[in-house]
Order: C-alpha cells, then sequence, then structure tokens
C-alpha cells in the first residue's frame, strides 16, 4: 500500500480575517473611492490653483447665490462627497477672511454662498447706497433742476411759471437730496426765497462748475433789442425810412414790396 497524501503539502492554509481587520478595509477603500471621487474628474479651467481660490473668484463675480452643487459642477468637482469638499473650501475661505481682518465674509443664504460685507460696516454702506438713490429722479424733478440749475437764483413762482404745474413738492425732494438749496431771498414783495443748485449737484452731474453745463447760451433767452438803435439807424438812412417804416408797422411781405413797386413805374415813365 502507499504512502497516504500529506494534504498539508498541497493545500495552502489560510487563516481567517479578524473582524477588525474587515473594518479597516472597508473604511480604507472607502474613503480612497471618495477622496479620488470629489476631486476634479476632468481637466478643468485653472485646476492648478487652489480650490478655496476658485470658490472666491466665482462668488466675487456674482451677486446672487451659489449653491454648493452649482459650485461644484463649475468647478468639476464630481462624487459623493463633493458638497464636502465645497464646505470645507468655502470654511478655509472664512478662516483666511477673518485672520486677515477682511470687511467681508461667505455667509450662506437661500441655500447658496454669497459673499457679503461684515455688519460693523453697515452705516458706511448706507451712505453709499443713500448717494445712488440721490441720482434717480423722476422727470419733473429733473425738469424743475434743469430749470435752477440755467436761471439761478430763481423764484418758486418763476419755476411754476415755466412748467405750468405747481412744484412745491418737487423742491422739498430736491432739497432733502442735497441737490437744492435756498440761496437768498428776492427783492420783491413778500421777499420770496431764491433757489439755487449745491457742490453737491456738481459731484453727482460730473460738472466742475456751472459754466460747465451742455447749451448755456442756446438754452439763455435772447436779450431784447434796444429801441434807441432803431430810430438812430433809420435816421441816418432817410431814404430808405419809408421802406423800413413799412416793414415795422407790418409784418406782411407785400407791404414791403407795394412802395418798391410804385418807385419803379415812376422812374419808368
Amino acid at each position: 500500500m502507499g504512502e497516504p497524501m500529506n494534504t498539508t503539502d498541497t493545500m495552502t492554509e489560510v487563516s481567517p480575517a479578524t473582524p477588525g481587520e474587515e473594518t479597516n478595509d472597508a473604511a480604507e477603500t472607502e474613503a480612497s473611492t471618495t477622496d479620488s471621487s470629489a476631486e476634479d474628474s476632468r481637466d478643468e479651467p485653472c485646476a492648478e490653483l487652489p480650490l478655496a481660490t476658485r470658490i472666491e473668484a466665482l462668488l466675487i463675480s456674482t451677486d446672487r447665490q451659489l449653491s454648493e452643487a452649482r459650485l461644484a459642477e463649475l468647478l468639476g468637482v464630481t462624487g459623493k462627497g463633493s458638497a464636502k469638499v465645497i464646505r470645507d473650501a468655502v470654511a478655509e475661505l472664512n478662516e483666511h477672511y477673518e485672520s486677515t481682518g477682511r470687511s467681508f465674509r461667505a455667509e450662506r443664504l437661500a441655500g447658496g454662498w454669497q459673499l457679503l460685507t461684515e455688519s460693523a460696516f453697515g452705516p458706511l454702506l448706507q451712505r453709499l447706497h443713500q448717494e445712488r438713490q440721490n441720482t434717480r429722479l423722476s422727470q419733473a424733478a429733473l425738469e424743475t433742476l434743469a430749470i435752477i440749475a440755467y436761471r439761478q437764483p430763481i423764484m418758486r413762482a418763476e419755476i411754476e411759471a415755466i412748467r405750468g404745474v405747481a412744484c412745491g413738492e418737487v423742491l422739498r425732494g430736491l432739497m432733502e437730496r442735497r441737490l437744492v438749496k435756498i440761496t437768498g431771498r428776492a427783492e420783491e414783495l413778500g421777499r420770496p426765497m431764491l433757489y439755487g443748485t449745491t457742490a453737491d449737484f456738481l459731484r453727482v452731474f460730473g460738472l466742475a462748475g456751472l459754466d460747465d453745463l451742455p447749451n448755456v447760451k442756446d438754452l439763455r433767452p435772447a436779450k431784447p433789442a434796444a429801441p434807441e438803435a432803431k430810430a438812430d439807424s433809420s435816421a441816418d438812412e432817410p431814404d430808405e425810412s419809408p421802406v423800413e417804416g413799412a416793414s415795422h408797422e407790418a409784418a406782411e411781405p407785400d407791404a414791403e414790396m407795394q412802395p418798391e413797386s410804385a418807385t419803379e413805374k415812376t422812374s419808368d415813365a
């Protein structure tokens, strides 16, 4: 009889894994899968730059909130861990802003991220927005402001005579915006107030002075001709006085032509 086969020589002994080793292997596999899927999956623009810097560029360039999903899509970050990758990068940005004393930070609003200024700067920003509001004028306010700018100092009654409507409310609005001010009182019955423009008016409209207003000469009223000058010119040329007199008395061109035609007939005779 042959010798019995030694199974220990032909079979490989495999020792069973302990429960702790199985858990560690599964965790490492899942972590490696998440990390690889959460990184840039394709050749993205500016991929060589830090992720936090690219997120900052996107948030600066828009006045709307960008969700984590939208940021991940724009940056090419894919996988189940993409949202966490974005959140960690935003947190890194805020830590940098806080450590460097910046006036803004990334805030989560309406399901997205947006760069907002710190609340401590509220009064300063309110002044800026108030100046922007001052430039939004209604058509009535613009017309009234133009009249004051070109005719100042001017009374309220003169403004209303030009526009044909009451302008008390419009004047108050212009004064609240510091575009118009009271410059004095007129030497008339009741001494009504005179209105003019302010330095803020020049600054808002980008003018160095009132002389920079467009078409100033065209909008100024023409000076009436002096009657003495016309009388002197007619005395110097007595031969043309009948024609001149006819032209002043009648505005129709036929009245001027009749004396000339009569003279021509006399000379022919």
